[in-house]
């Protein structure tokens, strides 16, 4: 009987310990599984293609993805007469890493600089329990309806970038949406 007893416990034990696992599991993806290769095509925004008089049609186009220490990436980007290389801070959202500008980018951007110091160092220490990293990101450092660019979905292995860009005057953008290699 006490063996009965002893081998339920110990199943509920295990049982319980995967519940409580799966409930509070933390959205970490490995660096490994973000990096690589993104191959995909670059379209303008319909409504803008008259405007800036670019041709209609989608563009082949690479990103690689470079893992650079505690939530930074950099990005090679290339393609139809664009190639840069920028960085990016990502936050885990659910499934999804979602990407925001750093340092001059951000400030250039959204008109403040990036405050809390989050990506350096920080790790997040005042985030509230059911928050993500995504989340905790929006409410201390970004003003309601200020844009975002893209992200990765780690479900389906792709990465989408909005680029803004310019004309002369005239602003428009360019949408990346990739798959990995």
């Amino acid at each position: 009987m006490m063996m009965k007893n002893g081998m339920k416990f110990g199943i509920m034990v295990v049982l319980t310990s995967l519940v409580i696992a799966s409930c509070e599991k933390e959205d970490n993806f490995s660096s490994k599984s973000i990096e690589g290769t993104y191959v995909g095509t670059l379209t303008v925004d319909e409504a803008l293609k008259s405007v800036v008089g670019l041709t209609d049609g989608d563009y082949e186009a690479t990103a690689e993805v470079t893992h650079m220490g505690e939530g930074l990436l950099e990005i090679h980007f290339y393609g139809n007469d664009l190639d840069t290389t920028f960085m990016l801070n990502y936050y885990a959202q659910n499934d999804s890493l979602m990407v925001c500008l750093t340092g001059d980018e951000f400030e250039n951007q959204y008109g403040h600089m990036l405050g809390q110091g989050h990506m350096s160092g920080g790790m997040m220490g005042d985030k509230i329990k059911g928050e993500t990293e995504w989340m905790h990101h929006m409410s201390d450092e970004h003003d309601d309806g200020e844009e975002h660019f893209g992200g990765f979905d780690m479900n389906m292995h792709t990465f989408s970038y909005r680029f803004m860009m310019m004309d002369d005057n005239n602003p428009y953008f360019l949408n990346f949406q990739g798959q990995k290699k």
